[in-house]
């Protein structure tokens, strides 16, 4: 463990820690394409934030993060329950420190964090760069080309979608990165079922899907939804 970076860390934590514990949760912008969240802990926190347990998963996370502030893998994950209780500038601040000082693969996945931040936010050309910069960072991990996918058929590109998808396929051969994602909403599991189902060619499940999330909150992806669905 490198002792240079801890104790900048350790104030970071703490200050994010006392900004993630009060006010309100902020609303998604109407402009939001949530994408996925991957955590890259492997500790209880992580399980916890994968079951939607998110203030297990916070507590768990700040336990583990109070021990050893260097575990940048799980303070990216902390930043993912900040963000999804609503807490978006605390877990911007986290990420940002995780890509600031993280190997490669903790950059990774702060990365894709901060893309699921401004995917939020509904910022989804800022979403593109943070993910597009994700997946340069090692084009062997499929995480990134999911939520590329995903991005891409949020704003229209299906080529783009499909393309993505392939390639996050040929990575995750034995699905064990998909099996790995936690979901901020419902909406998020529908889409990436549904273009999975679509990729290989089961339209009754693709269709099922599409109708679940046309009826969703989120004005990108139901529009992206009746898109499919017009094609019945």
């Amino acid at each position: 463990m490198s002792p240079s970076p801890s104790r900048p860390i350790a104030a970071l934590f703490a200050a994010a820690l006392l900004a993630g514990c009060g006010g309100s949760e902020a609303r998604p912008s109407d402009e939001a394409a949530p994408l996925l969240v991957a955590p890259g802990s492997s500790g209880a926190g992580a399980e916890r934030l994968r079951a939607g347990e998110l203030p297990a998963a916070r507590s768990a996370l700040e336990a583990e993060l109070s021990a050893d502030p260097d575990q940048l893998s799980a303070l990216s994950d902390l930043a993912a329950t900040y963000l999804l209780e609503g807490h978006s500038e605390s877990a911007r601040r986290l990420l940002d420190e995780v890509v600031a000082k993280g190997t490669p693969r903790e950059q990774q996945g702060a990365l894709l964090g901060l893309g699921e931040l401004y995917a939020l936010e509904g910022y989804l050309d800022a979403a593109a760069a943070y993910l597009e910069t994700a997946r340069a960072v090692d084009p062997s991990r499929p995480e990134p080309f999911y939520a590329l996918a995903l991005l891409a058929d949020a704003r229209g590109d299906d080529a783009g979608s499909q393309a993505a998808l392939a390639t996050a396929l040929r990575l995750d051969e034995a699905g064990a990165a998909r099996a790995g994602f936690a979901y901020a909403y419902p909406e998020e599991r529908s889409h990436l079922e549904a273009v999975l189902a679509e990729q290989a060619g089961d339209r009754a499940a693709a269709l099922a899907r599409w109708r679940e999330l046309s009826q969703g909150r989120f004005a990108p992806l139901s529009l992206a939804a009746e898109r499919h669905l017009a094609g019945e």
